[in-house]
Formats: structure tokens, sequence, C-alpha cells
């Protein structure tokens, strides 16, 4: 599969080449393509799989379904090692669709149904235009602490966070402290106000006397350095208000697919749809074992001669490895105030340490259990329900 144009080879069960066909990435090329399978087959049955990695297949596939026809997903896992198994090692496309012909005639009873609903689907590239913004804002942040440390030596004891409304104002209007030289304390403090409503004058009199304690941070091109500040604050605000009408899209559709994860302590509503755009339609997985071997938590067995011991797995889905890896950071956490956030998984990770795991692993045991509520949550649709103890508390 390819953005401009798909290659497919046509094998028989002896893996010999009958045919191959390449045609335009174009729904009105659909047809004739298909046209010319049945050329190729005659009267035989085929099936069609598909290696389609970044969506440029979809529609293809849509096409092909929706007329009945048996459409397989291959991962490309398998291909590549259809490839490397030839002792000479080429790639080009005839040779690449040849390979996923060879895993579609081995697999095809194991392969998954190609299936492409387009809610998860859409979900799915909402949240990676949502994540390249986030990614985007990092950038820019980083950018900005390194100007202010030119301008403002004590800049990270004005405000709690850089990217804070009352930050973001004061970066804004006074980038160097040229600035704030200019201008006086109670005409600051109107300036803030506004987006900062719980600000006191006092607050502003202490930046002052940091600034002061600083001493002269004055540079050549200051004019144009101040215009870089400005530039970036304007790029971060900018991408907060495009985060912003994603999330709202976000809210309107999740509700959708009919998941409830939301309910579940941790799971935030960015949270809920990565979750969902990496796994998409849970009944594709018979089982949470299987759900948890599709993003490498499951561990692996390595073995020879009959001795061996199972392994972490380094495959899988990372993207969606590491969600539950942070979201099981989360639920054994300790609050500031020295209480667990969520104390069942604390209890649970601390009985694991007893066990003799350490840590790590004891953070793999939380994520699996997780893997078994999330999957429980969304195979019946159900909203979280806290365990109980014995004594009837929770």
């Amino acid at each position: 599969m390819h953005k401009d144009t798909h290659c497919a080879v046509v094998i028989d069960c002896w893996m010999n080449k009958l045919g191959e066909v390449s045609f335009e990435n174009r729904p009105s090329k659909f047809p004739a393509f298909v046209e010319d399978v049945r050329r190729i087959c005659g009267t035989k049955e085929f099936v069609f799989g598909l290696e389609d990695t970044r969506g440029f297949g979809r529609n293809l596939a849509a096409y092909l379904v929706g007329r009945r026809f048996e459409v397989k997903h291959v991962n490309p896992a398998y291909t590549s090692a259809v490839r490397l198994a030839n002792p000479i090692i080429y790639k080009d496309d005839s040779y690449d669709a040849y390979c996923v012909a060879r895993v579609l005639r081995d697999m095809v009873d194991s392969l998954q149904d190609a299936r492409h609903e387009d809610i998860f689907w859409t979900i799915r590239q909402i949240v990676k235009r949502r994540d390249l913004i986030v990614k985007s804002n990092v950038m820019n942040k980083n950018q900005l602490h390194s100007q202010l440390s030119y301008s403002y030596p004590s800049y990270r004891k004005f405000f709690a966070l850089i990217d804070a409304k009352s930050a973001m104002c004061f970066w804004e209007n006074y980038p160097s402290p040229e600035h704030v030289k200019a201008t006086t304390p109670e005409k600051i403090y109107e300036t803030i106000k506004p987006v900062h409503q719980a600000l006191k004058l006092q607050r502003i009199h202490e930046i002052l006397a940091m600034i002061e304690k600083d001493g002269d941070t004055r540079k050549d091109y200051q004019t144009e350095r101040d215009f870089i500040v400005r530039n970036i604050v304007k790029e971060i605000r900018h991408n907060k208000e495009l985060i912003a009408e994603i999330d709202d899209e976000l809210r309107k559709l999740l509700p959708l697919t009919g998941y409830k994860l939301q309910t579940m302590p941790g799971i935030d509503l960015a949270t809920e749809a990565q979750l969902i755009s990496e796994i998409g339609d849970i009944t594709r997985f018979p089982d949470s074992d299987k759900l948890a071997r599709f993003m490498g938590l499951a561990p692996v067995q390595f073995s020879s001669a009959g001795k061996g011991k199972d392994q972490r797995c380094r495959n899988g889905n990372r993207a969606l490895n590491a969600i539950f890896h942070f979201l099981a950071i989360q639920m054994v956490a300790i609050s500031p105030s020295g209480k667990p956030r969520h104390p069942v998984f604390r209890e649970y990770f601390e009985q694991k340490v007893k066990e003799g795991k350490n840590k790590p692993q004891a953070l793999v045991c939380v994520a699996r259990r997780l893997v078994r509520i999330i999957y429980g949550m969304m195979k019946t649709k159900t909203e979280y329900r806290p365990f109980e103890k014995a004594d009837g508390k929770n």
C-alpha cells in the first residue's frame, strides 16, 4: 500500500506467481483492479491480504469489505520475516506484495479480518493531531525557557508554570527588564489582574525585587530578542486554543463508542482518547491476555532443551504499553499529603514488593491488572466499579 499507487501479486496455494496488478490509489480504479484479479484467478476463489501500516489502503479495504470479499490484515512484521528468510535480501513493491501473499497463504486462518470502523479511525486521527500540537508546545516552552534565562535569570521563581495565563501575560507585555523599568508596579498589576484574579500587588513587588537582584542583563539587539519571546508566547497560546478545540471534538466523539473509561480514577479525556485510538474495537481481542500480548505487556518464554525462563517482551504496541505504564505509576503514586491516590492499587503494588518483586516488576503487575479491568469495562461498556474489601469498605 502506498500513497499514490498499490501493488498486488496473485499466487496459488503452491506459491506460484499467477499475475501482478499495479493501480492508482483512487476509488475510481478499484473496480478495474477487482476485474483484473478475477481475470487472473478465473473461477477460483480468492482472498485479499492487505499490509497497510499508514492508512493508505483504508479506502481499498472499505471497498472490498463492502462488496463481501474476504479481506485479511497482514502484519508488516510477518512480511518482513518472509523477506529476511530469503538468502538474498532485496526489496521492491512487487516482491513486497509477493511476501504479503505468502503470509496470507500460510496464515489465512489466523490473520485478523480487515475492519475499518470510521469512528475509531477518526478518533485515531484526532489523537495524532493532538499529540503533534502537544509536542510542538513542549518545544516552544523549551525555547521560551532558553530565551527568558538571558533576560530574567530568576524567571523560574516568578510564576508556578512558565505557560500559566499570568506568566504568559507577563512575558508578552514585559519580555525583558527594560519594559518593567519603564512602568510601575501598579500598572503591571493592572495588566495581569484580568487573567489572574487571585494576584496580589505584593507578588508584583516580589518579582520586581528578584529582577533588581539579578542585576543588569541588557544585551545588544534586545528589540529582536523581545520579538522572539513574544512570538513564542503567541504560538503557545494559539496551540493551547487548538488543543481546547480538539478536546471539545473528543468530548462529542468518545461517548459514541459506548466506552466509559473516564469513570476510572486516573483516566482523563486525553488518556481515554489515546487508549481508544490504540485499541480500537475491543471485540478484536478475545480476552485480556490477547490485549496484553498485543502491547507487549505479557512475558515471553525463552527456553532451549527444556531450560529457560519468562522474559520481558520488548515488542508489541509500544505506544499502548507506555500509556498503561504511566497509568500504573499514577495509580500507585502517593499524594503530597502522604495518602495513596488509589489505595487498592497501592496496596496491591506493596504486596507484590513484599513477595520479592522489585518495584519495576511490581509496576508491571499493576499495569497487567489495569489491562484486565479496562478490557472488562470496554467489553461490557460499563462504568468503573471500585474493588471492595471483605469489611465492605472501598
